[in-house]
Parts: C-alpha cells; structure tokens; sequence
C-alpha cells in the first residue's frame, strides 16, 4: 500500500490517499521500461538521407561514343557517377527506424513508470489546478512552494488552454493528459504532478488494464 500526500496551490498538504502496488502492475519492471524508452527515442528518429542514383537523375541513357579506336576511355552514359551531375554511385535512401510494441506492453510500461515514481517519491497530487487566465506567475509561485525547481510534468484530466499557456515558457516543465501519458514522458521528468481528477482518471486506466488482463 502506498500513501500519497495531496497538495494545495500553496504548497500545504492538505490530505492523503493510498492506492494498491496491484493498480499499477504490483513491481517495477525495468526491461519493459527500456524497451519502451527505447521505442519512443527510435519513433522520434527521422531517416531523412537521401541521395540520387544514376537510374534517378535527368539524362540519356545513350553511351557517349563508341567502346573501341577512339582513343579516349570507355563511357557510358552522360549519368555515370563519374561525371559532372550524374548519379551517385551508391546512393543513400530514407531508413525508418521505428519500432513497435504490443498495446498492452505499453500500458503496463506506463504504469510501471508511473510506480516507480510513486515508489521514489517523486509523484505529487494537487487538490486542484483551475487558471481563470494564463499567469505563468502562478504557476511558478506552486511549483516553488511545492519545491519542484528541476523538471516535472503536469498530468491534468482534460487538456486546459490555460494551465498549457501557463507552463509553456517554464524550462523543463510540460503539461498534457493523463489519457496521453507514456512511459518515456514519465521517466524523462524527475517529478510528476498530476490533480486529484487526474489520479483518478490514472488509477481508473491502470484498473482497465488489470481487469483487461484477468
């Protein structure tokens, strides 16, 4: 059983909640979680190289003259790779370097991310987080009083404009959805903040997956 303590805007613990190890995924498991970390660096690599052969460029495919008693070396055609413009003799093409889990290996990647912070100490649960209008003051002013002064990302129930507004300009601070959370974004943060709605809605997808498990 884990106790989490639940956070005001100023910083004041102000309640507490416990949840199960079970909920999500009872341990840690660390091969699963490179093996999605390592996933989500390899999506976000572009093989954008290219180059162009001689079968790819513009020209004749005609031989220049004739093979013998010109007195010149043999030539092929105006796009040999050894003239000006012609082709390149071996050319580079677009590799995709993506790779793919199954849907449940990465659910239960997240949520043995999120385990493991929870376990280190490093998740926060807030009472609330409304913002009437972006202040990126105030959004400051929590995460000081709540000492996060290094990266943390900001898990909310439904995307809001104005805590997003709010956050963007922080150094090494995101915020999304906690229906959009993965195991990367999770471990990329050393804290992770989430409102009570939020936890909610995150226990809620994690006891899905168990009971989809069963």
């Amino acid at each position: 059983m884990i106790e989490l303590p639940i956070y005001n805007v100023q910083g004041q613990q102000i309640d507490t909640v416990k949840v199960e190890e079970s909920v999500f995924g009872t341990i840690v498991r660390r091969k699963l979680l490179k093996q999605a970390v390592t996933m989500y660096q390899a999506n976000k690599r572009l093989g954008t190289v290219k180059t162009k052969g001689r079968g790819m460029v513009a020209g004749s495919t005609r031989k220049l003259y004739a093979q013998k008693h010109t007195g010149r070396a043999r030539a092929g055609s105006i796009r040999s790779c050894v003239r000006r413009g012609g082709g390149v003799a071996f050319p580079k093409f677009p590799k995709d370097w993506s790779l793919k889990m199954p849907d449940k290996a990465r659910r239960l990647a997240r949520s043995s991310a999120v385990l493991s912070k929870m376990l280190d100490g490093q998740f926060y649960i807030v009472d609330e987080l409304t913002v009437s209008s972006p202040k990126t003051k105030s959004m400051c002013g929590m995460l000081g009083a709540l000492k996060l002064t290094k990266s943390c990302l900001i898990g909310t129930a439904e995307y809001d404009k104005n805590v997003y507004l709010s956050v963007r300009n922080i150094p090494k601070v995101s915020v999304m959805p906690v229906a959009e959370f993965n195991a990367y974004d999770v471990l990329k943060k050393q804290a992770v903040l989430v409102t009570r709605g939020a936890f909610d809605r995150l226990v809620g997808m994690s006891l899905g997956q168990s009971v989809a498990a069963v």
